[in-house]
């Protein structure tokens, strides 16, 4: 049974490191949404792993993915595994490991932004994710149409 129509209770975002490095933003989404922190995930892709060591879990790199296409990263699969409610590709048009990951997740709901793979998401807003603020309204406004908050 699809449950594409589900309420909003659990929210999920997959950014590219390079171009948001304030995850602040995506707890600030999550607060408009009446959502509480321990309800978002959050998960970024690091173009190539960092020399110094990191106790972040919630990233992946290049390096992460075998060459059939199977993920290694352990955080990862978990990440991909989670129903989400909604999850959002919070990153600029196509990128194919985060793309990769977007086909692979469980989530329910899957929103894009502007110039993403209209195939692997439900609902694609067009407005460039840098514009913040208005991102962040169409998102609600979207979300509230469509009976999820």
């Amino acid at each position: 049974m699809s449950q594409v129509n589900s309420r909003l209770k659990t929210l999920g975002f997959l950014f590219d490191d390079v171009s948001f490095q304030d995850s602040e933003l995506f707890y600030e989404y999550s607060q408009l949404l009446g959502l509480q922190r321990k309800d978002v995930k959050l998960f970024s892709f690091v173009e190539f792993e960092k020399k110094a060591p990191t106790l972040r879990q919630d990233q992946i790199n290049n390096k992460d993915f075998s060459w059939d296409g199977g993920i290694t990263n352990q955080s990862a699969i978990e990440f991909l595994n989670t129903p989400f409610d909604v999850l959002v590709g919070y990153y600029k048009g196509r990128h194919e490991f985060l793309d990769f990951m977007v086909s692979e997740s469980r989530a329910k709901f899957k929103v894009g932004g502007k110039g993403a793979d209209h195939r692997l998401f439900d609902l694609l807003i067009e407005i460039d994710i840098n514009s913040t603020e208005i991102f962040k309204t169409e998102f609600k406004k979207y979300l509230f149409i469509l009976n999820k908050i």
